[in-house]
């Protein structure tokens, strides 16, 4: 186990047709790893669960680990997509900042095995669990990065604040979307937006919307620069 990752080995199907087996092949696969773990999983369970023939299987993928890479790949790519998507039209980073952590809650909710299965992809296959983290904070640290640029934000490291605020959103959704789903979820998400507007100042946050004036650290009296975004670039 945890070979290298065989995400360039996929098939990719020209017709309809072989378009929606792989489909059904994939939804059918991410139900099995999230309920039985990928070494309790096995092929014939995702045929089962898909209503595909067992031979047919290998025409898409050519092993189980090829799919469950494809799974975990496939989870990403669709979060970040419904994400731009959720945050088209808004234009300051703090509205795009809890738009996007509702479009996740939202994914989380409908993809209730996307926790358990990613995870697992630390063990299984890690250049995809790496990729999948990685690819999220590339889109983080561009937009991040243009908020700074625009005075929306203050300036800092990019790469670390992507990864900040990626956290959030993680640990959020498990405690109220996986866990045990949270009907107040808005009042979650104001409580996390006035972290992350606010940060931790022990003053109230002002009617106006502008952050309190925050105290000079020893390292700013000093003129110290944000650190360069060392953000490592992947295959995409």
């Amino acid at each position: 186990m945890n070979r290298p990752s065989t995400s360039s080995e996929r098939m990719l199907p020209v017709t309809p047709r072989g378009q929606k087996t792989r489909q059904k092949l994939l939804r059918a696969a991410e139900a099995i790893f999230g309920e039985k773990g990928y070494e309790r999983a096995s092929i014939a369970d995702i045929t089962r669960k898909s209503g595909v023939a067992l031979g047919t299987f290998y025409v898409y993928f050519p092993d189980k680990q090829s799919i469950f890479v494809e799974v975990v790949d496939e989870l990403g790519e669709r979060l970040r997509r419904l994400i731009a998507e959720s945050v088209t039209g808004f234009t300051h980073r703090i509205d795009v900042e809890r738009e996007g952590l509702r479009a996740f809650f939202e994914f989380a909710r409908e993809h209730p095995n996307l926790y358990r299965v990613v995870r697992q992809a630390e063990f299984v296959d890690q250049a995809c669990y790496r990729r999948y983290y990685d690819r999220f904070a590339r889109g983080y640290v561009k937009g991040l990065t243009q908020a700074m640029d625009a005075g929306q934000i203050r300036g800092m490291d990019p790469e670390a604040l992507a990864y900040c605020l990626m956290g959030i959103g993680d640990f959020l959704g498990m405690r109220w979307i996986i866990w045990e789903e949270d009907p107040g979820l808005e009042r979650v998400l104001d409580t996390a937006m006035a972290l992350i507007q606010y940060g931790l100042d022990p003053r109230p946050a002002p009617r106006g919307g502008k952050a309190p004036a925050k105290a000079t650290s020893s390292s700013a009296k000093r003129g110290a620069r944000p650190a360069r975004n060392t953000l490592r670039s992947t295959t995409s």
